[in-house]
């Protein structure tokens, strides 16, 4: 039985300002109509079911996790909720505890842990290496994927191969694990060959990672082991115990296990292999034109060169401009220099600093039911807040309770069925209601269309906490 192993985690700070905290870059289809996220699992059809996976995400992210993956088929997965970041070797060690508690007391599954946000072109060649992956996995060995190196990249590790491993054709023992070079010493790998970009992909027997992890890092599996008996399952997430879970070490894959493993094996391959780490890495995966300018978007250019320029809501105009990027999102602009790009952490961090909702959410807010788009504010001797709210079909916000602010709505597509106090009505396109300070109210989309309707808040306060939930079918009552 094959298991994947989707590790979400990120802070949407790589790729700002189109991902943000509270969506970053592995939920948005950055290279194709499917986000990363969705093109991760479905690259595995006829591997594996995707209903099988395990996806171990930040608390924040569960709701998109879930609502991407029903999207792919992937329904019956296991959603585990990391409370605090620990780094990939715990989190695979609580999902090969979810895998062995899944598959029954007599099953070993094979994990194949992948991240989230990666992109690969050639899919059946990544197929054919997972094939061989699992033989070496079921024969007791810890795979990761090399990714052939075609230039002296600086900014990943790498893996040097030893000897072939008999029996297994294109995999090969770890001789080492290397750090991150300077630009010579990569030149110099490149050069000797036999050293590979570190994919942070691999394979292996649950078993066998639980009994390495054991052997080098006990008091990780012991936290991790306390987090998943703990776990609360709550819809379709498991929450895995903060406590425990927070006094795990934190450590990656390679410091924890594979650096130490006398059974570590890496196959080669060359399948188009792309971590999006960032600006320069989507104008390496786009079309470019003759100037080497990648364009998405309403875009016009004149002498530009070189050039990433994305735009999502107005026309973008370059001119006379080189290696630059420049993107344009509904609330935010970015403008930076193609080199010096490794300040745009500092420059986020920045805005953090000063509070600025733009770090962490898009102006149109991701919610379970749907998304809330604000369009206007003001304060006079009654504050006002206007929003666009959007309900999927089938979907109803939590029957709640406001004590600063009343509502007035307005339907303008679809179908709304209300709940007020003791009353439920329908609204249909252009008609309104009221909602009083203080009523327990509920919205929902009884259509098979999305329900769009602007809301007017009018109140002393008009923050997002100012809220009562007494019904929530998503848990969060």
């Amino acid at each position: 039985m094959l298991v994947p192993v989707i590790l979400s985690g990120g802070a949407g700070t790589r790729l700002w300002p189109l991902s943000r905290r509270a969506q970053p870059k592995q939920f948005l289809p950055l290279a194709g109509s499917s986000s990363l996220f969705q093109a991760t699992l479905r690259r595995l059809d006829g591997v594996c079911r995707s209903e099988n996976a395990v996806v171990v995400c930040n608390a924040e992210h569960r709701f998109i996790v879930a609502s991407q993956l029903h999207e792919c088929g992937g329904e019956g997965a296991s959603i585990l909720l990391e409370p605090i970041g620990r780094n990939t070797a715990p989190a695979v060690a609580v999902a090969a505890l979810e895998a062995l508690a899944s598959a029954g007391e007599s099953a070993d599954p094979v994990l194949l842990v992948m991240p989230a946000d990666h992109v690969i072109a050639d899919e059946p060649a990544f197929v054919d290496a997972v094939r061989r992956g699992e033989k070496a996995a079921l024969e007791g060995h810890l795979v990761t994927f090399g990714i052939v190196a075609d230039r002296p990249e600086t900014g990943y590790g790498y893996i040097l191969s030893g000897e072939a491993l008999e029996g297994s054709p294109g995999s090969f023992r770890v001789q080492r694990f290397v750090e991150k070079p300077d630009r010579e010493t990569a030149q110099s790998y490149l050069d000797a060959g036999g050293y590979h970009w570190n994919s942070g992909m691999f394979m292996f027997r649950c078993s066998r990672y639980l009994d390495e992890l054991e052997r080098h890092e006990s008091d990780m599996l012991q936290a991790a082991r306390r987090a998943h008996e703990s776990m609360r399952r709550e819809h379709d997430f498991g929450w895995l115990d903060e406590e425990s879970f927070a006094a795990s070490p934190s450590n990656s894959i390679d410091y924890a296990v594979m650096e130490h493993t006398d059974s570590a094996v890496v196959i080669p391959i060359s399948v188009g292999w792309s971590d999006v780490g960032g600006w320069n890495a989507l104008h390496d995966l786009g079309s470019s034109d003759s100037h080497d300018n990648v364009v998405y978007g309403d875009v016009c250019t004149q002498g530009a060169r070189g050039s990433y320029l994305h735009s999502e809501h107005r026309l973008l105009t370059a001119v006379g401009v080189q290696d630059l990027v420049v993107i344009e999102t509904e609330d935010a602009v970015l403008v930076a220099a193609r080199d010096r790009l490794g300040g745009l952490r500092e420059l986020v961090a920045d805005l953090r600093d000063q509070d600025r909702e733009e770090v962490i959410h898009r102006r149109e807010h991701l919610r379970p039911w749907g998304s809330f788009e604000p369009l206007a504010a003001g304060q006079a001797d009654v504050g006002y807040k206007v929003k666009r709210i959007t309900v999927k079909p089938g979907e109803s916000l939590s029957l709640q309770m406001h004590h600063k602010r009343q509502e007035h709505w307005v339907v303008v597509e679809g179908t709304a069925e209300v709940t007020c106090d003791d009353e439920v009505f329908t609204l249909s396109a252009g008609s309104s209601t009221h909602i009083p300070l203080g009523a327990k109210h509920r919205l929902l989309n009884p259509g098979l269309e999305p329900l769009i309707l602007v809301e007017v808040q009018c109140g002393d306060y008009l923050g997002e906490d100012d809220i009562v939930r007494f019904e929530d079918r998503y848990g969060r009552s």
